[in-house]
């Protein structure tokens, strides 16, 4: 089977969908209270070959839901799809840090992973409205934090620690980006000195270095990864 996305055609898509095992979950729309059952389909798989790793079309509108801001009305085609695209990569991310178990999160992570959450939404009342509108316990959320919790210490476990900035990085950042940028955005303010703004430069600059590599990572991983779409979103 050739690497990387593969679209199966209507037939075998049909045939492989009415086959599957359907799963029912609540779903709350947002312009009425009662719930109302309905199917969950299967969209696609990652490196099934592997493990058994399904993506189903609440594993995307879950995604949504963690999303500030992201009407859960209705959701668009883009929307899905930029949401499927993040959950691809999740899933490759994920299936490399569970190599790794001393690296498995903690109860008092995924707690923590939980407070900083609901700290994004406007208030605790809405983040949990929009989880019941969608059917996500809280059972389903803590795997999904775990998961989340897992992929940041993975990824600081292979890039973060291994990211070295010297000081001429630094220093040419400090000179041909920083100062530029703030004479541009704030004509007249004093400029702080080099040794004044060295700890923030250097965190932009790892955080930069980790971004580079996680996805040089991640292309990789696409690459050699068997990823098949099995319906449209």
């Amino acid at each position: 089977m050739n690497k990387g996305v593969t679209n199966l055609n209507k037939v075998a898509i049909w045939k492989f969908i009415l086959l599957l095992p359907f799963t029912l979950f609540p779903f709350y729309p947002l312009d009425h209270g009662q719930a109302q059952e309905v199917v969950d389909k299967m969209v696609g798989t990652v490196n099934a070959g592997v493990r058994t790793d399904l993506i189903t079309y609440s594993d995307l509108l879950w995604q949504l839901t963690l999303q500030p801001s992201t009407s859960l009305a209705n959701p668009t085609s883009e929307a899905l799809n930029r949401a499927l695209r993040l959950v691809i990569d999740q899933r490759l991310i994920l299936q490399e840090a569970e190599k790794l178990p001393t690296i498995a999160p903690t109860a008092d992570e995924i707690r923590n992973a939980r407070d900083q959450l609901v700290k994004v939404f406007p208030s605790a009342p809405e983040f949990q409205q929009r989880l019941l509108r969608v059917g996500l316990t809280s059972e389903k959320l803590d795997e999904i934090l775990e998961q989340r919790v897992r992929i940041e210490k993975y990824l600081d476990f292979r890039f973060r620690n291994f990211v070295l900035i010297s000081q001429k990085e630094i220093g040419d950042y400090y000179q041909d980006v920083y100062v530029p940028r703030l004479r541009a955005r704030s004509p007249g303010q004093i400029v702080p000195t080099l040794e004044e703004t060295r700890g923030e430069i250097e965190q932009t600059l790892t955080e930069t270095k980790i971004e580079s590599d996680t996805d040089a990572f991640l292309d990789s991983a696409r690459e050699r990864a068997e990823i098949v779409i099995l319906s449209p979103v």
